[in-house]
């Protein structure tokens, strides 16, 4: 199966401190890839270098086979849709309103409008200010923003963040949905085991910057059988936290 993004002793600094430390990730094209580790891990650190919205220390990123460089930077994040932190919107305008000035933007067709807010279900809703939306219908058109271009690849930081337990439900079958409806591969990252392990089918745990495992989620079960996923999570962040 073909790697989409691979990144190779990707590091970042910050005044001689390491966020992100010589991290080495691959993700396969078409799978939902679990980015999972404590709060301040470097999860956020890591995504923001794939989006070109922080710049590596050190190390190599590829995306759909292409190592990123200055040159080709733009023409490859077009390939990728992404919802990182809380989404923002213009309040006074309405959801339509808001994925035009995106569907302007990112030179798409008008009908993606259309095709994104019956997949977040939000169609009944597009003539409603955004001001007006609760949470978790922000965090949905966030999530139509990103789909928009109809992306190979689509990156969400925290999804699920101050949802409720009925958000969370609908958020996690819209994201299980996209590899096997569009064919998208999403990187999805959370502190919550519980939802990864209910929504990705790989998985890399990384504590303070640093891998300390990668690969497929059924495998990480099987690491210890005498532990439950839980306990084997906090072996793995525990050991880097320790050194």
């Amino acid at each position: 199966m073909n790697e989409i993004v691979r990144t190779s002793g990707l590091t970042k600094r910050y005044r001689g401190a390491a966020a992100v430390n010589n991290l080495n990730m691959s993700v396969k094209e078409g799978r939902i890839y679990g980015f999972l580790g404590p709060n301040g891990a470097g999860k956020t650190t890591t995504l923001k270098m794939l989006l070109g919205l922080v710049r590596p220390t050190a190390g190599e990123i590829e995306i759909t086979g292409r190592r990123v460089c200055a040159k080709n930077r733009i023409e490859i994040l077009r390939n990728i849709g992404s919802l990182i932190e809380s989404p923002s919107f213009y309040g006074h305008l309405t959801a339509e309103e808001n994925l035009r000035i995106l569907q302007t933007l990112l030179d798409v067709p008008r009908r993606n409008i259309d095709r994104v807010l019956q997949i977040v279900r939000l169609d009944g809703q597009r003539g409603k200010k955004a001001s007006a939306y609760s949470l978790g219908m922000k965090q949905r058109l966030g999530l139509a923003g990103a789909l928009l271009a109809f992306p190979k690849l689509l990156i969400l930081d925290e999804p699920t963040n101050g949802l409720d337990p009925s958000g969370i439900q609908e958020m996690r079958e819209l994201i299980k949905s996209l590899p096997r409806q569009y064919g998208m591969t999403v990187i999805v990252s959370s502190h919550l085991l519980s939802e990864i392990d209910q929504t990705a089918e790989d998985v890399g745990i990384i504590a303070n910057g640093r891998m300390m495992y990668q690969g497929a989620l059924d495998d990480l079960h099987r690491v210890d059988e005498t532990k439950s996923l839980e306990e084997i999570f906090l072996d793995l962040t525990g050991k880097e936290r320790s050194l």
